[in-house]
């Protein structure tokens, strides 16, 4: 897209590097002083709390942590707390303007400059030495999601308090020319290997193409003095994001799900903006259509407040970057990603990225100011249907979170954050989550090796799907679904597939079609029925549905979930084909009990009989539902 269009001129299009002004830098004292009297205060305390932080070095053992123990987060987290800081000093002194934080600011680009890598644990695969190293080998210079935003973040210091550096020491700007130069820019240019650059024809692309795409095209365009030099980089930018481009799905879908879209679509957007700004808006695609669907894409997969729907690996609760999802909605014209900017800012309050990504954070303050400040409700969207990766989601009303939602999933076992979940489907009422995805615990070695699929949270015997036999879905792009099958009216919408290929040949399934009809009717209801075929007859044929609310089960052939609000679903099935049972899962991974508390239920409908084939129903009823009458 971006390639053959304007790649044969973009030295033209381009401003050079002595007249590009993205962002007004700290001399600019009347723009730093127009903003709004409140955020410059809450910067300005935020960069308060920091103004003796220690600049501790990070340890050879915390990094050895993730071989030794498989813990991911705790290098991390002290590698992108020490941006947070640097971030926050510098928004601060460039608004409050009086060199209050300037000598703890020149502390934090020495430390981060010294530091042996910028490369974090986990993203050691990337070395070509990863196989025998636990540590970094500082001669295999190579470029990860976080060395892409400390490269970034250095760039934008240097733009902004450049002239207050200078008069320092002129050493300071050119240590951070010589990091950026020696870890980003050169390496970028002169590497092939690195997967995400999409060199590899046959590997497709997810958010880390457009995630690091971004952070290294701020980097040739604010700091690259050299045109040629920037113009080579920036060309095999836009080569390498291109990739991403014609990787994406048609309808807008990001398999990775809606935590990850912010950095697949979300800095896709980041890339085309600055690309718009640093060309006077000469390079523009906000008109065609798959930009303008991967912008939507987070309007049709949200559910209610900050729950979205949230297959592959994701939290079901999301704060949204409402700043980042307000610019995307005003380029493309679209005034639902407009309010659901608004609508989710009005509910959480001021957004912050969690590195405090600067070529965001800026174009917030000056760009969005008070404008995500209108009122406006969410479009919570009546029915969606995302054909490439297929999803479906239907509501009981347009315009409104009340009345039952359904959320349903195709497609293959070999997604980017990949779960064995094909058929799984989640119902929420009234907002509130029913049946749900589990979603994903904190992410460690284990979840990145050969033994994913050994985590409880990437199975299929806890998601809401069949198992025969004891027999699981597998991984694998040969794991996928067929025979699909979607429709809507009015009153209806209806999904259908044949998940029989998700499984292995020796859970001895030869069909087995779901279909879901979401019916809008006096009393809405979710029917699921359950047809197939197998190849000898067993009684091992179990439905699973995994529910926060501990099940009532009745003789009746109904089970109630009740929820805390005095709200309820209510699931009805034959009991004279089917024994219900229920178990209690206990939750102890600390990002899977903030949205869900410590106790999960999974309910098992068991057959009674054996059986080769049947046709079984389940129909799901809000009894409690705040929904109209029709």
């Amino acid at each position: 897209m971006l390639k053959e269009r304007y790649l044969d001129n973009l030295k033209n299009l381009l401003l050079p590097q002595m007249n590009y002004f993205p962002y007004p830098k700290f001399s600019d004292r009347d723009m730093w002083q127009s903003l709004n009297e409140s955020v410059k205060q809450d910067w300005v305390t935020r960069g308060e709390e920091f103004l003796a932080y220690p600049w501790l070095p990070l340890s050879a053992t915390d990094f050895l942590a993730y071989t030794r123990e498989g813990n991911v987060v705790r290098y991390e987290h002290k590698l992108r707390e020490r941006r947070v800081v640097l971030a926050t000093l510098v928004l601060a002194e460039c608004i409050e303007g009086r060199g209050r934080f300037l000598d703890i600011i020149i502390n934090g680009i020495w430390s981060i400059c010294e530091e042996t890598t910028w490369i974090i644990p986990s993203h050691m695969v990337l070395s070509k030495a990863s196989a025998k190293l636990s540590l970094p080998d500082v001669t295999d210079v190579f470029i990860d999601l976080c060395a892409g935003e400390t490269a970034s973040l250095l760039a934008t210091t240097y733009y902004l308090l450049k002239e207050s550096f200078d008069e320092v020491s002129t050493s300071i700007c050119e240590r951070i020319q010589h990091e950026i130069n020696r870890r980003i820019l050169d390496p970028y240019l002169e590497r092939t290997d690195l997967w995400w650059m999409g060199m590899d024809p046959n590997r497709k692309m997810n958010n880390w193409n457009p995630w690091v795409n971004s952070n290294v095209l701020l980097c040739f365009l604010l700091l690259e003095e050299d045109e040629e030099k920037r113009i080579m980089g920036i060309t095999k930018m836009i080569t390498s994001l291109d990739r991403f481009i014609n990787d994406s799905e048609m309808d807008g879908g990001c398999e990775e799900g809606p935590v990850y879209w912010h950095r697949a679509a979300g800095s896709l957007f980041d890339c085309l903006e600055l690309l718009y700004e640093a060309s006077g808006g000469q390079i523009n695609v906000y008109n065609e259509p798959l930009i303008q669907e991967l912008g939507r894409y987070l309007y049709r997969v949200h559910i209610d407040e900050n729950y979205y729907v949230n297959f592959a690996d994701g939290s079901a609760m999301l704060e949204i970057e409402s700043d980042l999802v307000y610019r995307y909605g005003v380029r493309i014209g679209d005034q639902h990603l407009v309010s659901l900017a608004r609508s989710a800012f009005s509910h959480n309050g001021k957004p912050l990225s969690g590195w405090l990504t600067m070529h965001r954070v800026l174009p917030a303050l000056f760009q969005v100011g008070d404008k995500l400040q209108d009122d406006a409700s969410a479009p919570y969207i009546k029915d969606v249907w995302l054909n490439e990766i297929e999803v479906m989601a239907a509501r009981e009303q347009e315009g409104s979170s009340c009345g039952l939602y359904l959320a349903v999933k195709g497609g293959h076992n070999a997604e980017s954050h990949n779960h064995n979940d094909l058929g799984h489907f989640m119902v929420y009422s009234d907002g509130i989550p029913y049946l749900i995805d589990v979603g994903v615990e904190t992410y460690s070695a284990k979840t990145f090796s050969k033994d994913r699929y050994d985590i409880w949270t990437m199975q299929s015997a806890y998601h809401n799907v069949p198992m025969v036999n004891g027999i699981q879905q597998l991984p694998g792009s040969n794991f996928k679904t067929s025979d699909v099958y979607y429709n809507t009216t009015p009153d209806s919408a209806r999904f259908s597939l044949n998940i029989a290929s998700a499984y292995p040949e020796s859970s001895g399934i030869v069909s087995w079609k779901r279909t879901f009809t979401f019916l809008r009717q006096k009393v809405a209801q979710i029917l699921i029925e359950e047809d197939f075929q197998l190849n000898c007859a067993t009684d091992d044929i179990k439905l699973h549905f995994i529910t926060p609310w501990d099940p009532q089960i009745e003789e009746n052939g109904t089970i109630v979930l009740k929820s805390t609000e005095d709200s309820q679903v209510q699931m009805d099935y034959d009991k004279s084909l089917l024994a219900a049972s229920k178990e209690e899962i206990v939750v102890s991974d600390p990002n899977l009990q903030a949205v869900w508390g410590t106790t999960l239920y999974r309910i098992t409908l068991k057959s009674k009989l054996p059986v080769s084939e049947s046709k079984w129903s389940l129909t799901i009823t809000n009894t409690d539902s705040k929904t109209t009458e029709f």
